[in-house]
């Protein structure tokens, strides 16, 4: 049994998806079917934005969409009836969870994306805030410093659980950044402020929420044609698809629940994670929550290959 997962903002980088792009039409046709239905150009984006440029919200968020779908297509061409168990993604990749699990179309995912990555990257606006990152230190405790720094209408959550001793704090700026020395003071090994334009998965983005539901009504989510997806939010697989606009826009002012995601797809027999996309973020964080979890990446041909062997190897000596 084996999961494929998709990266969040943070894994984009310049090239993404370029090789994948110009060696497989599987890959190809997503890049084009991603820049029709948004009216941008994805393998600019992706092949040739300047670091700086692909780091602004707006932009990562279609690169790691639109690659990780491209990828995924590559796997599925790859082996002959693959039947992943589940499937999830970080953040902005849960989204291209969706399109590969069936509950959205490649189209209506991007418009989702590109709505969301524009409202996120415009938040900072109306309410600033920010996220740091803070190592070492539990849930629990980090949880305690959270609302000792917070006051009315000036407040830090944690934004990310991403597994043991990684977290990320997100809020108000004033309340993060008490938050982030108060943690110092109480064990965390360190603290590490984010470059972002706002405070996301925190109720700073409640407005953002309240546009990006609106978009998300008006979308078609469908009967997935493979596994559920398990979503951020209550690290649980949703299988109603009228579930999922209620679940996504919870999701940008909740917590990112990797860990126990990871957990209870665990929990559900999966013992192999597929990474799709850009970078091996995901596959390097499996170990710190379960050194019995195994995980590839598939980012390019030699990887998209290795993948395909591992994945049949699993199979059979499952």
């Amino acid at each position: 049994m084996f999961a494929v997962t998709f990266p969040g903002q943070g894994s984009q980088k310049q090239g993404m998806g370029r090789a994948l792009c110009e060696t497989f039409s599987e890959a190809s046709s997503v890049f084009d079917r991603v820049s029709e239905g948004t009216g941008k150009d994805l393998r600019e984006i992706c092949f040739h934005l300047p670091e700086d440029e692909l780091r602004q919200t707006q932009n990562a968020q279609l690169a790691l969409f639109t690659t990780g779908v491209a990828a995924y297509e590559c796997l599925k061409s790859g082996i002959a009836g693959m039947n992943p168990t589940c499937y999830a993604g970080h953040s902005v990749g849960e989204y291209a969870a969706l399109v590969a699990a069936g509950y959205l179309t490649v189209e209506s995912g991007a418009k989702l994306v590109q709505l969301r990555g524009d409202l996120m990257a415009s938040s900072g606006g109306t309410r600033p805030g920010t996220m740091v990152a803070v190592l070492g230190m539990s849930a629990d405790d980090l949880d305690q410093v959270c609302k000792d720094s917070s006051s009315e209408g000036d407040e830090v959550v944690i934004a990310n659980d991403n597994c043991p001793g990684q977290l990320v704090i997100s809020g108000d700026l004033n309340a993060v950044q008490r938050a982030a020395a108060l943690a110092s003071e109480r064990g965390a090994k360190r603290t590490l402020p984010l470059s972002v334009s706002g405070a996301f998965h925190s109720p700073l983005m409640e407005t953002s929420a309240i546009a990006l539901r609106e978009g998300l009504d008006a979308a078609t989510f469908t009967r997935p044609h493979g596994g559920p997806v398990v979503a951020n939010v209550d690290a649980a697989s949703i299988t109603d698809p009228a579930s999922w606009p209620d679940a996504l826009s919870r999701q940008l002012c909740g917590r990112v629940r990797w860990a126990e995601s990871i957990c209870a797809m665990r929990d559900q027999g999966v013992k192999l994670f597929v990474e799709c996309g850009s970078g091996e973020v995901l596959t390097g964080l499996l170990k710190r929550i379960d050194r019995d979890l195994a995980g590839v990446p598939v980012v390019d041909p030699v990887s998209l290959s290795h993948a395909c062997e591992t994945i049949s190897n699993h199979e059979v000596y499952a």
